[in-house]
C-alpha cells in the first residue's frame, strides 16, 4: 500500500525522523504517537505527498509519490489535515461532494452516484441532517465529522488522518474510531492516523508508529510497541496500565 524507505524529515536544524523504513498494508490501522513537535503532522503531510521528504522517499502501490498524476493520487489516498479554514458559505453537502471531483474526468457536474456516496458518508458520521447547513455555522465537532465524511466519500484505499478525534465529544470519538477500524477490517482499507489518546488508539489500531524524538522511531504491532516503558520514553512521562476485562487501560502516573 504505502512504504517509506530511509525517510528523513527535518524542521530547521532539528531532525524529526531519521531513515524511517516502514510500510502500511491493506487492512492495517496504524496510529502515530509522539510528543508535541515530534513530527507527526510533518510525517503525515509527507506521506500524503503535500510535503517533500528531506531524505529517502515514499512509494504508494510501488510508485514514487512524485510520479503520480494528481487526479490519480487523489483516487488512491485521502488526507485529513489537522486544521482547516472555511472562507466561503458552502453547504455541507457541497463540501462533501467536492471530494468526488477526482472521479470526474469526463464530466463537470456531480452525478447520482456522487450524491449517494456523499449522503452515505454523512450518514456514517451522523451529520446527514446537517446537509443543507452552511459549513461556517457548524460547531467544531460537527465540522470535524463533515471533514471525515468528505474523506470517506473520496473512497480511497488509503486514509491519512491527522487527529481525527479532535473536537469530538466522547460518543463520537468512539464511533469514529470504530468506523475507521471497521473500514480496515471489512473493506481492507489502510488507515494511518495521528492520535493522542492512547486508549482510543489501542482500542482500534493494529499497529503503532512511535516518534521517539531526535529522529528515533519504533514501529510494530500494537501489543509489541504500546508498552508502558516504551510509551513513557516516547511521551516523556511515566505510563502504567490497568486491566479492565479484556481491555488494557493506559494511565499517566506521577513522575
Amino acid at each position: 500500500m504505502i512504504e517509506a524507505a530511509a525517510l528523513t524529515l527535518r524542521a530547521g536544524q532539528r531532525t524529526l525522523v531519521e531513515k524511517l523504513s516502514w510500510r502500511a498494508a491493506a487492512g492495517e490501522c496504524w496510529c502515530v504517537i509522539g510528543r508535541n513537535g515530534a513530527g507527526k503532522s510533518t510525517l503525515l503531510r509527507t506521506l500524503a505527498g503535500v510535503r517533500a521528504a528531506d531524505g529517502g522517499g515514499v512509494t504508494l502501490a510501488g510508485r514514487a509519490l512524485a510520479a503520480w498524476p494528481l487526479p490519480a493520487l487523489a483516487r488512491e489516498r485521502a488526507f485529513l489535515a489537522q486544521a482547516r479554514s472555511d472562507a466561503f458559505a458552502y453547504r455541507v453537502i457541497d463540501t462533501v461532494l467536492m471530494a468526488r471531483h477526482p472521479y470526474h474526468a469526463d464530466r463537470y457536474w456531480e452525478g447520482s452516484d456522487d450524491h449517494l456516496a456523499a449522503q452515505d458518508a454523512l450518514r456514517a458520521l451522523d451529520v446527514l441532517e446537517l446537509a443543507q447547513r452552511d459549513v461556517r455555522s457548524l460547531s467544531g465537532g460537527e465540522r470535524q465529522r463533515v471533514a471525515i465524511a468528505a474523506l470517506l466519500a473520496q473512497d480511497t484505499p488509503l486514509l491519512l488522518l491527522d487527529e481525527p478525534a479532535n473536537a469530538l465529544d466522547l460518543a463520537h470519538q468512539v464511533s469514529v474510531m470504530r468506523l475507521l477500524a471497521r473500514l480496515c477490517r471489512e473493506r481492507r482499507k489502510a488507515v494511518v492516523m495521528v492520535c493522542h489518546d492512547l486508549n482510543l488508539a489501542h482500542g482500534v489500531a493494529t499497529h503503532a508508529l512511535l516518534l521517539m524524538g531526535e529522529g528515533a522511531w519504533q514501529a510494530g504491532a500494537v501489543d509489541e510497541v504500546m508498552r508502558p516503558a516504551i510509551l513513557g520514553r516516547c511521551l516523556g512521562h511515566p505510563i502504567d496500565t490497568v486491566a479492565h476485562g479484556t481491555r488494557t487501560i493506559f494511565i499517566a502516573t506521577e513522575s
